[in-house]
């Protein structure tokens, strides 16, 4: 009697098969070439703000490392299109931070159609998301909606009430994350977007945020940020106002509520006390900045990761954060911090971190664990497991 394999048998052997044919494939086509990741940043500040400062770094870590081949797509004031970097005409939204409003989404969906990116990351869910994501679905790229900000955050920097401002943009981001292949956030997004986000955004501090042994601390009270409603900055100025210690508050950068700050100093009897500055873009000025001020404060009640006081802390600063900033997190034992609305306690927590003496040991550890390059390798490694071993076919990687 002739024999007969089993069936299970019979199938181990074909998967042996196929194995060996994929692995003779991989071999024959050679290593996989290096993600394509597009960003895609509509408000990215021509000089400052959390974006650009997120995208500008990741920029310099895959030009210094080749880990991915990085693409960055921005509104600009001219079209270009050079060394990864591409500029789409728009027009200026507001002089004070250097936001533009692009024409439309043609531009866009084209320039993702030359690139052919593995993954294309939007960072805002305001540049035409679902015809966007569409767009990169057909180009069989996988779509990260990376959520920076919050309902919250978005109502604050609106006029008129919150809580009429809630519900619409709740909608509406329920509507534009819907289509994304996943979520990128540092916060808990279910309420905001709908759906949980499966991979953390991660931050980093620039090499030149570390301890400053050669600049002495001083007396006054810094504020380094856009001059909003939402960061903090009427509350920070009520703070100074019932302290019995005339120490001065120094603002550095720019935005819609400089007036208001000016005329509500005045009104509070403490204008002599404030003083405006220009935004610092060096980052070792900056770094010098912080070390130099006694206290650097984000009083901000709805910031999404909070890197200003992270930088503040690496740089040696005594820093003062509101409790629901992520970035505190990171900064345990470092920081100090005050619950959202208190003014009371915002200002006991600044009067202790300016009597405290902050640790130079525990500054150059966290900007040791918080460069840059570890974040975006872990990012990057989450990245190429959503994108799959079969990638993008139309960027010529293995399929």
């Amino acid at each position: 009697m002739p024999f007969v394999p089993r069936e299970s048998s019979v199938r181990e052997a074909r998967r042996h098969l196929r194995g060996r044919s994929r692995s003779h494939r991989r071999r024959l086509a050679g290593p996989a070439p290096v993600l394509r990741v597009a960003d895609v940043a509509l408000f990215y500040g021509e000089r400052s703000g959390g974006i650009r400062t997120y995208v500008d770094a990741k920029a310099a870590w895959a030009r210094e490392t080749g880990a991915i081949d990085h693409h960055v797509i921005v509104p600009g004031r001219r079209v270009r299109h050079e060394q990864g970097r591409h500029e789409l005409r728009s027009l200026r939204l507001a002089a004070t931070n250097g936001y533009r409003l692009p024409l439309g989404a043609g531009a866009l969906k084209a320039t993702l159609h030359a690139l052919r990116p593995d993954v294309v990351l939007l960072h805002d869910p305001f540049w035409r998301p679902l015809g966007v994501t569409q767009a990169a679905h057909a180009l069989g790229a996988q779509v990260v909606a990376v959520h920076h900000g919050s309902i919250a955050l978005d109502a604050a920097g609106l006029p008129g009430p919150d809580r009429l401002w809630h519900p619409l943009l709740r909608s509406w981001m329920h509507h534009t994350y819907r289509d994304a292949d996943a979520v990128m956030s540092a916060v808990d997004t279910q309420s905001d977007c709908g759906r949980p986000a499966m991979l953390p955004l991660r931050f980093g501090v620039h090499p030149a945020f570390r301890p400053q042994p050669g600049v002495e601390r001083g007396d006054h009270v810094l504020y380094v940020g856009r001059l909003g409603r939402e960061k903090g900055v009427i509350e920070l100025l009520h703070a100074a106002a019932r302290s019995s210690r005339p120490w001065k508050l120094v603002l550095i950068g720019r935005g819609p509520l400089e007036e208001r700050v000016l005329a509500l100093a005045a009104r509070l009897r403490i204008a002599d006390r404030i003083e405006l500055r220009p935004f610092i873009s060096d980052r070792e000025q900056l770094a010098r900045a912080y070390a130099a001020a006694r206290v650097v404060v984000m009083p901000g009640a709805h910031e999404t990761f909070g890197l200003v006081g992270f930088e503040a802390a690496a740089s040696g600063a005594a820093v003062v954060t509101c409790s629901t900033a992520p970035s505190a997190a990171h900064m345990r034992g470092i920081v100090r911090t005050y619950e959202p609305g208190d003014v009371g306690g915002l200002l006991a927590a600044i009067e202790h971190a300016r009597a405290s003496d902050p640790s130079p040991l525990a500054a150059a550890a966290l900007a040791l664990r918080s460069r840059w390059g570890a974040a975006f390798a872990a990012e990057t490694a989450a990245l190429e497991r959503l994108a799959g071993p079969g990638r993008n076919a139309l960027t010529g990687a293995p399929g």
